[in-house]
């Protein structure tokens, strides 16, 4: 029997990566990363006013030109024989569309509005309509946040509707319904016409858009109306039914095909999303974390429904039945800013380079800009050599990680990052090393949270850049939970994982988990616990949670203040 392959399609915050994979075995024949340049140059971002949006035309083109790209390294013998495509996406990053399930920014009366593109996961311009819903819920008998952690976040789909329907009549006016990015791209790949058309995934059905079993569905349109006469109706323009990653959501278009240069036969998982996949791709086992670590975190953790019963987990992301690996319940985490806190700090001491190189009358403009690329590079890991030759101890400088707001536990996206302990013998060194700490600090209270409900967490898995690229990081991380940390092999274990759902999909493999022990690559490094160094974070670690919980009170006191004065 001829050998068969699959395209794994990973959509992330800055790129999309698409890999090519020998189901056989899991080998990658080929690889492609496209970096969205519209994207790149921040178009219809606005930061100060915490506003991501990214333009549909992105991802078709890095759909497009990914997959050709791997094709062509591939030759003619393999593309024949491509059995599958699956695709993961950031997540909760919906899209208003139109009744054919066009996003209104593909057409041209809005191709230049941020309010009809893609609504990126760190957008936080709907913390107002996330408070709106926490309050609105509370008056309900059912509680349609207990399977969310029993509290809704500005990054998810309910809170980004409402926002951008008061924002923007013109968008509102023409809106049908929403959709996510993961459930777009499956649509686009078969040819819908039709929203009804759209194979919603479980994984961002139950996680962000309070879908449930339980519920029948979504709550009822009466609850979202009450909330806000503009989603009336909307409830019935989505979905009710949802379906698993390790299904089809149809076989490639005509016109795709052609496209791509794609044989016809060509299966289209359901899409998920990337820290749900990418856990799969990771090898994820019960009851262990899988951490991918890149700009923010996403922490995934799986059991088997029966011996998890009814247990609820208070303040996380949710847990929804299936959402990872049909069988078992999928249990999501995450911090906001987690490698996005580096890179922020990398900005801050970059600004004089900015804003003087650029200017300098000694070198010429062309060695200024590759002076300021070698520098930006470096910095990062300059900064870890020096901070990890730090002596430390119980009251040296410390840091609170909530610099994009807190994802988990118990989400709040008006909280701030701080410094302290500052002075002046205080330098650049100590203070990343402070962050980076935080950082840590942020990943043990989700533990914590998880074990404190009755989940336990027997290890950690980790993955994404920050994991394989940062051995000064991973090594604390290992001793701020005082337990090993295992460092995947894979360079894109999101884009595998959606490969080990396509040869699902496909029918190559009966379950995801045959998938994933056949196609898995294994572990490179594992970083263990130094016992000296667990003693004094846990005495950090605590000053960590009483400092966090006074600048929790300062902050939502100071908004409240302001919430009055207007």
């Amino acid at each position: 029997m001829d050998k068969q392959y699959v395209l794994g399609v990973d959509y992330g915050t800055d790129s999309v990566r698409t890999i090519l994979v020998d189901t056989s075995n899991g080998d990658e024949l080929a690889t492609s990363t496209f970096y969205y340049p519209r994207w790149k140059d921040q178009l219809y971002c606005e930061p100060g006013l915490n506003q991501f949006r990214q333009h549909p035309l992105d991802y078709i083109e890095g759909l497009e030109q990914t997959i050709t790209s791997c094709l062509r390294q591939a030759g003619p013998a393999v593309v024949a024989n491509i059995a599958a495509i699956s695709v993961d996406t950031t997540g909760s990053t919906p899209v208003i569309v139109d009744e054919s399930g066009t996003p209104l920014a593909l057409l041209p009366a809005f191709s230049n509005n941020p309010n009809a593109m893609f609504i990126l996961w760190k957008d936080h311009t709907a913390v107002k309509e996330a408070a709106e819903i926490n309050a609105h819920a509370a008056r309900y008998d059912t509680n349609y946040l207990r399977f969310v952690g029993g509290v809704y976040s500005s990054e998810w789909f309910w809170a980004k509707l409402l926002h951008v329907l008061r924002e923007d009549t013109a968008v509102r006016n023409a809106a049908y319904s929403l959709v996510e990015h993961c459930d777009w791209i499956p649509f686009l790949l078969t040819g819908g016409k039709h929203v009804k058309e759209i194979r919603r995934g479980v994984c961002s059905a139950g996680h962000k858009a309070l879908w449930s079993a339980e519920f029948g569905g979504l709550p009822p349109d009466s609850f979202f109306t009450a909330l806000d006469p503009l989603l009336q109706g909307f409830t019935a323009r989505l979905f009710s039914q949802t379906y698993s990653c390790a299904e089809p959501a149809g076989t490639i278009s005509k016109e795709w095909a052609e496209r791509l240069g794609l044989p016809s036969h060509v299966i289209i998982g359901v899409g998920g999303f990337d820290a749900h996949i990418g856990a799969v791709g990771g090898q994820i086992e019960p009851y262990h974390l899988s951490k991918i670590m890149g700009t923010s975190t996403c922490d995934i953790l799986v059991a088997p429904i029966e011996e998890v019963g009814d247990q609820l987990v208070r303040g996380i992301c949710g847990q929804v039945p299936g959402s990872v690996i049909p069988g078992m319940l999928g249990m999501e985490a995450g911090q906001s800013a987690f490698g996005d806190a580096y890179a922020w700090f990398r900005q801050v001491l970059s600004w004089p380079l900015q804003q003087i190189l650029a200017k300098s009358t000694i070198v010429d403009a062309a060695t200024a800009q590759r002076l300021m690329e070698e520098s930006m590079t470096a910095i990062i890991p300059e900064l870890s050599r020096a901070a990890a030759a730090l002596p430390v101890d119980e009251y040296s400088e410390i840091a609170i990680d909530w610099f994009n707001g807190r994802r988990t536990p118990d989400a709040n996206q008006l909280l701030e990052g701080a410094v302290l302990g500052l002075s002046l013998g205080t330098d650049a060194p100590k203070i990343f090393r402070a962050i980076a700490e935080a950082t840590c600090f942020g990943a043990k209270t989700i533990v914590d949270r998880f074990s404190s409900e009755g989940i336990p967490v027997k290890g950690l898995i980790g993955m994404g850049g920050v994991a394989k690229k940062s051995p000064f990081i991973m090594q604390m991380m290992a001793n701020v939970m005082n337990m090993p940390i295992r460092i995947h092999r894979s360079e894109q274990t999101c884009a595998a994982g959606a490969a080990m759902f396509a040869a699902t999909a496909a029918g190559i493999y009966p379950k995801v988990e045959s998938a994933m022990q056949a196609m898995g690559r294994g572990f490179e490094n594992e970083y263990f616990p130094e016992p000296d160094q667990v003693a004094l974070y846990e005495k950090r670690y605590h000053r960590y949670l009483i400092l966090g919980k006074n600048i929790e009170k300062e902050t939502m006191s100071l908004h409240q203040e302001l919430v009055e004065q207007l």
